[in-house]
């Protein structure tokens, strides 16, 4: 007899298949609901990274308009003569 046409071997291969699936679905119930509620959590946590990275932009960018204007001011007293560290009277 040979595998390809002994019926009894497609049987136990047929079964042995379903015994795998419904294994894998059995295993795999709980896990469908851990990793959709990992999934929104690391949405959360990025959504949270995402907008405090966008604040501490947004305050770096402030910050440096304030330095070149603070330059630009520097610059500007140096050609005038006068001392760039001393407040204006």
């Amino acid at each position: 007899m040979n595998v390809t046409t002994d019926p009894n071997a497609w049987v136990i291969i047929v079964l042995v298949f379903l015994l795998g699936l419904l294994v894998g679905m059995w295993m795999t119930q709980g896990g469908r609901r851990k990793w959709k509620s990992r999934y929104k959590e690391e949405q959360t946590r990025r959504d949270a990274l995402e907008k405090e990275h966008e604040r501490n932009r947004a305050e770096w960018d402030e910050r440096e308009k304030e330095w070149r204007e603070r330059d630009s001011l520097r610059v500007a007293a140096i050609k005038d003569g006068r001392d760039p560290d001393t407040p204006p009277a």
